[in-house]
């Protein structure tokens, strides 16, 4: 399912031209001077975004790389009119957004089910030389031809739809945390990053209510450089009302982590931190002990709301403890008027940053260039067996 999930894409449209107008004269036994008859030309087809809400991914896009609809059709004699070009369109995952391929700048994006957005639009035909008879021209021996075709690179990239996202860091606890409040079964183990794909889950609240989760791979301090798996997943969580972030009981500066946390998400959008926030203290069921063998006082969470101005709830995913506690909040959360209408400003993207896994082809690029997940110092992927890296 993992290697399914596919959330950038960057392929080549271009619309259909309209056909060229009709120069035809009239001639019939009885009337070899009928005048102009020439018909229009067809209108060319469009390039369509329709959003659909049974799409996750954008896996159906990743190897079609030219979408071109198809061309219109030549007027003919007898005032007759060009076929029109068929309209291209390609069913997207709500949420996608589209940015050109050549600056980055944002074009559109695609939120709701069946919605449309023309991407290009077909040339319109030409006018027949019917259209250009006057008392002093009667006999027009010319048309327009039709308008060309517009075409563009585009970067298509998926934001999930979802209320409440989880922000941690690997092995934080939010993978078994989704598991526990919603029918999401994500790969749970105890190396880093097992969650190598954004994971969304329904969670069921009080009287049948219920909202949407989302989990991302875990970042760490470094990741708007490329370390870990960076932060291109990110993406998935602007759109979110709620930012769970999630900090376990057995780190050593539970503040620490968590402004490290904001801090990361500050380097890739300063918008995500003026989104209503609640820290989870996950694995509160793990005992804390100290290098002479003691038992360590857990974190006092009056004590840390108070410090972070944010709430504080602490939790256990496997024993179930302040799990309703957490609902609530978020819930809570969620109802509030200011975090009812979420808009993002898309920012244009950087098309110098560029995402591919052929490392032998590398060294023909220029220096400087950008890779994402790049990472500069030597890691030990031992610690990483059975997510694909050691093949």
């Amino acid at each position: 399912m993992s290697a399914n999930f596919i959330d950038y894409v960057k392929i080549y449209c271009r619309s259909g031209k309209g056909g060229a107008g009709c120069m035809h004269l009239h001639r019939a036994k009885y009337l070899p001077k009928g005048g102009p008859d020439g018909g229009d030309g067809g209108k060319g087809g469009s390039v369509i975004l329709k959003g659909n809400r049974n799409l996750w991914t954008l896996l159906h896009l990743k190897y079609q790389k030219h979408i071109m609809a198809t061309d219109g059709g030549k007027g003919g004699q007898s005032r007759s009119f060009g076929k029109d070009g068929e309209d291209k369109i390609i069913e997207v995952p709500c949420g996608t957004v589209v940015y050109d391929g050549e600056t980055g700048e944002f074009i559109c994006e695609v939120k709701e089910h069946n919605e449309q957005v023309v991407l290009l639009k077909g040339g319109r035909g030409g006018l027949g030389n019917w259209h250009f008879r006057t008392s002093t021209n009667q006999a027009p021996r010319y048309a327009q031809p039709g308008e060309p075709a517009q075409e563009r690179t585009v970067i298509m990239q998926l934001k999930v739809l979802a209320d409440v996202g989880l922000v941690g860091f690997p092995n934080a606890g939010k993978s078994t945390l989704l598991s526990v409040v919603s029918a999401a079964k994500p790969e749970i183990a105890d190396y880093p990053f097992t969650t190598l794909t954004p994971q969304l889950g329904i969670v069921s609240y009080r009287d049948g209510r219920s909202f949407c989760m989302a989990d991302i791979p875990g970042i760490i301090e470094g990741a708007s450089e490329g370390k870990g798996l960076g932060l291109r997943f990110l993406r998935h969580i602007e759109r979110n009302a709620v930012l769970l972030f999630m900090v376990p009981a057995t780190s050593e500066d539970i503040i620490k982590e968590y402004k490290i946390l904001l801090s990361e998400l500050e380097k890739y959008n300063p918008e995500l931190l003026t989104k209503a926030r609640i820290l989870a203290i996950s694995k509160i069921d793990v005992p804390l002990i100290d290098e002479e063998g003691n038992e360590k006082p857990k974190a006092n969470c009056q004590q840390l709301t108070a410090e972070l101005g944010i709430p504080v709830i602490p939790i256990s995913s496997l024993a179930g403890q302040g799990i309703d506690e957490l609902k609530d909040a978020l819930w809570t959360e969620l109802n509030k008027e200011q975090n009812q209408v979420i808009e993002i400003s898309h920012a244009p993207i950087d098309v110098t940053v560029i995402e591919r896994d052929e490392p032998e082809a590398r060294e023909e690029e220029e220096e400087g260039t950008i890779y994402l997940n790049e990472v500069e110092e030597e890691w030990d992927l031992d610690k990483y067996k059975g997510i694909g890296w050691d093949e």
